[in-house]
Parts: C-alpha cells; sequence; structure tokens
C-alpha cells in the first residue's frame, strides 16, 4: 500500500488531465466541427492533455500493477463532475454524484 501513496499525486494528476482533454473535446464540438481556429485550438489543447495524461499513466504502469492503476482511474469522474459544474454550467444531480461515489468506491475495494 505504501508505493500506491508514493504514486498517488501522479494518479492524480493523469486523471485530472484526462478530465481536462475530455473538457476541451468538449470545448471544441460547442461550435460545430466547421474548421476554425477555435475548433483546431480545442482539439489541439484536449489532445495535449490526454496525451501528458496517457503518458503518466503508462509511466505508472511501469511501477504498479495494472490491476491497481486501471480501477484508480475512475478518479478521473470526480474531475469531470466538478470541471462540468464549475466551467460548463452542469446541473450535477444527487443522482450523478452518487453513481460517481459507487464508482470510485467499487474502485478502491478492488486495490485494498
Amino acid at each position: 500500500m505504501e508505493i500506491i501513496s508514493n504514486w498517488l499525486l501522479v494518479i492524480l494528476v493523469f486523471t485530472l488531465f484526462g478530465a481536462v482533454g475530455g473538457y476541451f473535446f468538449k470545448k471544441a464540438s460547442q461550435n460545430g466541427f466547421n474548421v476554425s481556429r477555435y475548433l483546431i485550438l480545442n482539439l489541439g489543447l484536449g489532445g495535449f492533455f490526454y496525451g501528458v495524461g496517457a503518458i503518466l499513466n503508462i509511466i505508472t504502469l511501469n511501477y504498479l500493477p495494472y490491476t491497481i492503476v486501471f480501477p484508480l482511474t475512475s478518479i478521473t469522474y470526480i474531475w469531470t463532475l466538478v470541471i462540468s459544474y464549475f466551467f460548463l454550467k452542469e446541473v450535477i444531480s444527487v443522482k450523478k454524484v452518487v453513481g460517481t461515489l459507487l464508482i470510485i468506491t467499487g474502485s478502491f475495494l478492488l486495490i485494498l
């Protein structure tokens, strides 16, 4: 369990980057798919954050078992809820929060 705590910050960062990448992909789609500077910028930023997150994920997999790292990627759901609420002004229902908490709880039970 100690080795997981050493990598927890990296896991938090790559899950955050995955959620931020998704945010920029969502922004890219808001004006349709007409080629524009807005579309290209947001696709580029989304790809950058997804890519860096994937690289950090791969590095983490060199040091932790897949059966630990993959369930912990569910932390992305927490970041997604926060980003969608604060930046996209989406409504976060109790059902979404409970569902996310159940996924997170299940993921942590898998790694114990």
